[in-house]
Parts: structure tokens; sequence; C-alpha cells
């Protein structure tokens, strides 16, 4: 069937291309009675507004972009990044905004490349960074590319940026429920120390366990379940024997549970500071943080539109996490 467009709707009613395109955008130069008429027989029609006309028009793309700077293979198990794409797309459908994903893995430089054809090529107007990364050199690429973009999970600040989520709050969380439970020695299996975000964690987690008089060890994974495995295989035989783990993404806390279990090691409590239906029909069930990451993707995805239409930024603060109490909140085995 071939696209309904302002011609036929102009055919059919009888009057100019001019005053269909005026009635249908909201602008002045025909009467109402037109305007009525006109938007009438576009919904009886099934008329819709061409993409590619409207963003000539506008000199926008109408679209976002974000690069994700991991192995594609680990998102199909990951389940935070389909929960933040789905909060990202609610907003941008909403807006008739596209969304274009690329995802690089984790070679150097292939996800700047993709920044750089963006901009020259124009194909989008903006873009979502993601996994900030110590002395990231993305924000300072994309300023001299003049592509507009919000770092997730951050505000810009008069001191350059401040993060958004609270982890020493989240620390907090997850360490008082572990001190109240008993235990004096955990162990932290983080994700990549090079990202900003893991080393908030491990520094909120270490400043809560020093206050409350609790030993922690750590020990850097990549969130891929055979790497945290192999950690925690790896604590068990060098005679480290928290009894409490606490995962930094929730397929390494059910690998760690699988490492636990391979070690006949099953009393040891274990939290996740993500939550998920992996944590939630696991066996055991894993005791995680919800952190609503769809919620915090519409409030990326809605803080760069409202930078690219040059509005102050007023979006909805985050929604604090909530410790979601399972099966693996046990307390620390007696001595």
């Amino acid at each position: 069937m071939a696209r309904v467009t302002i011609a036929h709707i102009a055919e059919r009613l009888g009057v100019s291309k001019a005053s269909v395109s005026y009635a249908l955008n909201g602008q002045p130069g025909v009467s109402e009675a037109t305007r009525a008429k006109v938007v009438a027989m576009a919904a009886e029609l099934g008329w819709h507004p061409s993409f590619s006309a409207r963003a000539l028009s506008r000199s926008r793309a109408d679209a976002i972009g974000m690069v994700l700077r991991r192995d594609p293979a680990l998102l199909g198990t990951e389940p935070y990044y389909m929960r933040l794409l789905e909060g990202v797309e609610d907003v941008l459908s909403e807006a008739g905004q596209s969304l274009l994903l690329r995802m690089v893995g984790t070679t150097p430089g292939r996800d700047t490349a993709v920044y750089e054809r963006w901009a020259g090529e124009g194909r989008v107007d903006g873009v979502i960074v993601l996994d900030r990364a110590i002395d990231d050199p993305r924000p300072e690429l994309l300023t001299r590319l003049g592509l507009p973009f919000v770092l997730h999970g951050v505000l810009p600040s008069t001191e350059g940026t401040e993060r958004i989520e609270d982890q020493h709050r989240d620390a907090e969380l997850i360490v008082s429920h572990l001190a109240e439970l008993g235990h004096r020695r955990i162990a932290h299996i983080t994700g990549p120390l090079s990202l900003a975000h893991e080393v908030d964690r491990r520094d909120a987690v270490r400043q809560e366990c020093a206050v409350r008089g609790i030993e922690v060890d750590f020990a850097e994974a990549d969130y891929t379940f055979d790497t945290a495995h192999t950690r925690v295989t790896e604590l068990l035989a060098a005679g480290i024997r928290p009894t409490a783990l606490v995962f930094s993404n929730d397929v390494m806390a059910v690998a760690g549970l699988r490492a636990l279990a391979d070690a006949d090691a099953r009393d040891l409590a274990a939290v996740s500071w993500d939550d998920s239906m992996l944590c939630q029909y696991s066996s055991p069930t894993i005791t995680s943080l919800e952190r609503y990451p769809d919620r915090a993707g519409r409030r990326s995805a809605a803080m760069l539109l409202e930078l690219l239409d040059g509005r102050s930024w007023n979006t909805a603060a985050p929604s604090p996490s909530t410790l979601v109490v399972r099966e693996t909140s046990r307390p620390a085995a007696r001595p």
C-alpha cells in the first residue's frame, strides 16, 4: 500500500497542498473549519508525517545515539542494560525520536570512531554516554565534535560533574544489612576498576566497613560469569574465608553462588548490587539492590532532550535504591 501524502489529502478535499501543510503543522493560514477537515481526513487515510522531511526542515536527525563498550554476548545475559534501554525507549518513543545503538566491544578506540562518524554524517542529534571511565576522554572528544551529550548517572555542576546515584547510600544499605546479620569479614567482587562508578562503590564499601569494624577484601572482575567464578574460587583457595560476598552485578552473583557450591561453602551470605530475574529465581534466591535502571534510562533520555531543546534541567530526582532481602541473607556462621 502506497504511503499517504499531503498531496493525497489535498486532492480528496479539493484544497491546496499548502493549506494541508498549514493545517497539519498547526500554522496560521487556514480557517479552523478547514483545519478540522484536514485533520479528520488525515486520520481517516492513516497519514503520518514524513520522518525525513520533518528532520530536514528542522535540521535535526531526530535520533540520539548510545555506544555500549561491552561484549555483545554479555548484553544477552546482563538484564541491567535491557531495563535501562526500556526506559530510554519510553521517553524517545513518546517524543517521536529514534535510538541508534552500537555495541563495539571492549577494543580501545572503537567507540570514539563511532562518535566521529556520527558527528561527521549528522546521524544523531546527541548521545548518552554510559560507563564513565577514570580520566574518560569522551567528554572532551564530544565537545570538540560539537555533539551534545549526557553522562548517564551524572549531572553537570559548577565543579564539573556530580553523580546522581548515591553509591555511599547503596553501600550503607548493603554493609549495614550484613553487619546486622553478624558478619565481620566480607569480600567485594567488583567490576572493572577502570570505571568511575566501580571505584566509587569500592571506596564506599571500604568506608562503611571501617565504620563498623568489618574486615573487607576486594577482587576485581569484569561483570562476566566466568571471571566472577574464578575470583571467588581464588579467594577460597588462598585461605581467605569471608562470611559474606558482595557482587557488583547479578550475573557475577549467580556465578559466585556456583563457585561456593563447588567449594562446599554454601553457608556464606551473598548480596548483588543489581536486582533482576536472575536474583529472583536463582536457587537460593539472592538478596540484591533494586536500583531502578528503567527510571535511570528515562532520566538520561529526558535530560538529553532538554539539552537539545535548550531547556534547563527538569528531570525527576533519582529513586533511592531498595534492598530486597532474599535467601542469601544468611547470618554469619559461628567460628
